[in-house]
């Protein structure tokens, strides 16, 4: 039998999968070679899986790199669920389990072993790895270890010395999101020998994006709630002040919802988070301190009631949801004091970091107040090209926005501003004299003497800088310099010339909505192709119980998609239940009779009506 065969064997066995995912195969190879790896796959596109079947197909242990507890314990519990020996070392620990953990290191029993980072770089734990055969570590959430990526944590730059300790031990990087920059740096931190680099596809076709300015917060809110009723999701916030207000809104409203904060209690925390877990909270509002966190695969809405820091943290907060591959929405309102805030909180950071993070936020509002497809968007900032057209699933290309009718007139008149200005002057001059601005910097150089001069009268300021923002987002005008000067393209000119008409421009503040998109996307329509939707919530009944009973949440169980191929093939037999997505032969074992069960009296029900 071939490695990969016994890999796509054990991949059956435990997780009921038939085949890998993009990237996975070559991941585990170069695991079992020894070969150093970085692989940069989507939330949910199986990173776990690249080192966790190795781990139980290679002699050795496995040392798995995690920054939270919460993360680690959900990882244990779904791994020995699918009947895989794990174990993690972590402050939540009483002595006893500890040395119990250390018994079972020591007798080989144990195929993945959990640490922080922290943690395993203590002299301790360094000597206690050492007396044992350590076969590879994976460095979970790698991003974290460089300056330049957007979750940076001091105590992963301790890894670099696991080089020294464990010359002969693979050396892995798992990361979701890391532009090229970022790459390189986790590369050289963790001191990476030759690496085999794998970088998947940034999109997440399976997510729906819908970037709306805030009008009304609550309302909007509600709009996406009801569409997602008794399902999970996550709200984030940019303070908690806000967290802690939307939260009673919510809940005086009847919403399941818990708040999470770096200003609550631990203890409160933990049971917050464990009642989103366990589904006995539908809604978790947070600040960006929850995150990571996170291994729940249901998550059907993420909505960020402010725009986050940088395209990074959105990608990675938004893709808390869909991580089963299912439909999800994403959903964003913003508004220029999201900008000013975060602006702020960052004005006290060195010169350099100061200029790498307003560059970032830079970026952050363009992704807003442009117009152009979010799924493209977020693929070519991370320097990948978008090869289709349309994504159909985001509130550009569903024509769910509204747009400004005479777009081309209207980017002429801003672009023969630029060049009347003698492309010598920012934005925020730009819209100045394009609304008629007495200021005195507009007057001293007479520029309230151009043609240009208050074409834009009666517009907001706002929105004559959003405009421009998005002729720079759709390559119409550039920014050059230390001052960011905005310059005509080669497109621009086209515009300007009336040679093309190749721009869209998203219609003023208090302006109507376009069309609102609706949840049948490709993904949603595929996701629920024959599927019984009343055995579907019968089962899902079903799960919550057989999760409390075991103490683990639901999703460890079996996630959504197995539940929803479950309802979909309607099997009669254990032979029939184990060729389910997601069920593995130990899971068949433990669960199998019940869901059978189940779906026998649901088929009897339907036979009898």
């Amino acid at each position: 039998m071939t490695a990969v065969d016994r890999l796509r064997q054990e991949l059956h066995r435990y997780w009921g999968y038939d085949s890998f995912r993009p990237l996975q195969q070559p991941a585990m190879e170069a695991v079992l070679a020894g070969r150093d790896s970085l692989v940069v796959l989507p939330t949910g596109g199986g990173k776990s899986l690249c080192f966790q079947t190795p781990a139980v197909v290679m002699d050795g242990l496995a040392v798995v790199v995690s920054p939270l507890i919460s993360l680690m314990k959900d990882q244990v519990d779904a791994l020995t669920a699918c009947g895989i020996p794990s174990a993690c070392l972590n402050s939540s620990l009483s002595p006893g389990e500890r040395r119990d953990i250390v018994d079972q290191l020591r007798d080989g029993s144990i195929r993945l072993l959990y640490v922080a980072p922290e943690r395993l770089c203590s002299e301790w734990m360094l000597d206690q790895l050492q007396s044992l055969n350590v076969g590879f570590f994976a460095v979970d959430e790698a991003h974290c270890i460089s300056a330049w990526g957007h979750d940076f944590r001091p105590e992963y730059r301790l890894l670099g010395q696991l080089r020294d300790r464990f010359p002969r031990a693979g050396m892995h990087a798992y990361t979701a999101t890391a532009t090229e920059q970022v790459r390189n740096d986790i590369i050289r931190q963790l001191r990476l020998r030759d690496p085999e680099v794998l970088v998947g596809s940034f999109d997440r076709p399976n997510l729906s994006y819908r970037v709306e300015r805030r009008k009304n917060l609550l309302d909007q809110i509600r709009e996406v709630l009801a569409r997602h009723a008794d399902e999970a999701g996550v709200i984030y916030c940019i303070s908690r002040r806000q967290v802690d207000e939307l939260t009673a809104t919510l809940r005086a409203e009847g919403f399941k919802a818990v708040a999470y904060h770096a200003g609550l209690s631990d203890l409160a925390r933990q049971r917050n988070q464990e009642a989103f877990l366990k589904e006995r909270a539908d809604i978790v509002v947070a600040t960006v301190a929850f995150g990571m966190g996170i291994d729940k695969s249901n998550v059907r809405f993420v909505i960020h009631a402010g725009a986050p820091r940088s395209i990074e943290n959105f990608q990675q907060e938004s893709g808390r949801a869909g991580r089963d591959g299912l439909e999800a929405e994403c959903c964003l309102f913003h508004g220029p004091g999201d900008f000013i805030t975060w602006r702020k909180m960052q004005s006290d950071l060195p010169e350099e970091a100061l200029a790498q993070a307003n560059e970032v936020l830079r970026r952050m509002e363009q992704f807003c107040t442009g117009i152009l497809c979010r799924h493209r968007a977020l693929v070519e900032y991370f320097g990948q090209e978008y090869p289709a057209e349309s994504c159909g699933a985001c509130d550009v290309c569903l024509d769910a926005v509204a747009t400004v009718p005479d777009s081309a007139v209207l980017a002429q008149k801003i672009l023969s501003c630029v060049v009347r200005v003698k492309q010598q002057f920012g934005a925020d001059h730009v819209a100045n004299v394009l609304l008629g601005s007495r200021e005195q910097r507009v007057l001293s150089r007479g520029h309230d003497q151009l043609s240009t001069y208050g074409l834009l009268k009666g517009a907001r300021k706002q929105d004559v800088r959003m405009w421009i923002e998005q002729l720079v987002s759709q390559g119409l005008l550039d920014r050059e310099g230390e001052y960011a000067t905005l310059v005509v393209t080669d497109a621009g000119w086209s515009i300007l010339r009336g040679e093309s008409q190749g721009v869209r421009l998203l219609a003023g503040t208090g302006k109507a909505a376009g069309k609102k998109g609706t949840r049948a996307t490709k993904a949603a329509a595929d996701g629920w192709e024959g599927v019984d939707r009343d055995l579907f919530e019968s089962l899902r009944s079903l799960r919550r119980t057989v999760a409390e009973a075991k103490g683990v949440p639901p999703f460890i169980v079996f996630g959504d998609a197995s539940l929803r191929d479950m309802a979909r093939r309607r099997p009669t037999t254990l032979e029939e239940f184990e060729e389910v997505h997601g069920v593995g032969t130990k899971k068949a074992g433990d669960y199998g009779d019940a869901f059978l069960r189940a779906i026998a009296s649901h088929l009897a029900q339907v036979g009898a009506s």
